[in-house]
């Protein structure tokens, strides 16, 4: 058990308090792992190069420079880079030179990865509803999603960013492959 600074143990969660983050973690991994599946089989697509062109898709001009990417899908800069490699080499993504600094680059979104995710996106929110919505009644979701809010909010901005490369990679890893 870790103790914090003052010496003093962090508080216990209750039962209900780890019964809750144990479903919330299984739910995470159980879902995503079904939708990762389902991706592959229908257009070979894994679900981390789906959602690095869905984030590309949606910024402006399709680019991003690539330290933005990372933050957004929840990467560390060399697993990003890494996966854009893949990308670039399938004609999907580009990467450009920024030019306002000679160290930065651009992801872009090519014609290709349009088209590819254009074509994998009804099949993939068909998933996401049979594995997410569906089994939710609208109440549900409405609660789901301002609990969603209100924990992403109780994080202090900055906190993901500030763990290593290394130990965000892994953290996301054993979190179930975090994805879209």
């Amino acid at each position: 058990m870790q103790l914090s600074p003052d010496k003093t143990p962090p508080p216990a969660l209750s039962p209900a308090h780890l019964a809750a983050w144990r479903a919330f973690l299984t739910a995470h991994t159980v879902i995503t792992r079904a939708l990762e599946r389902e991706l592959i089989a229908s257009h070979h697509l894994p679900l981390a190069e789906y959602d690095v062109l869905v984030q590309l898709q949606e910024a402006e001009d399709g680019s991003l420079r690539m330290a933005q990417l990372a933050d957004r899908v929840l990467l560390s800069r060399s697993g990003l880079t890494r996966l854009v490699e893949r990308l670039e080499r399938s004609g999907l993504v580009r990467r450009t030179a920024c030019p306002s600094d000679a160290r930065g680059y651009f992801a872009v979104i090519t014609d290709l990865g349009l088209a590819r995710l254009q074509e994998a996106a009804p099949h993939h929110l068909g998933s996401v509803s049979s594995h997410f919505a569906k089994p939710l009644q609208d109440d549900q979701i409405e609660t789901l999603r301002l609990a969603m809010e209100k924990l992403v909010a109780a994080v202090p901005t900055g906190c993901a960013s500030a763990l290593p490369d290394s130990d965000l990679e892994e953290t996301t890893r054993q979190a179930g492959d975090l994805a879209p």
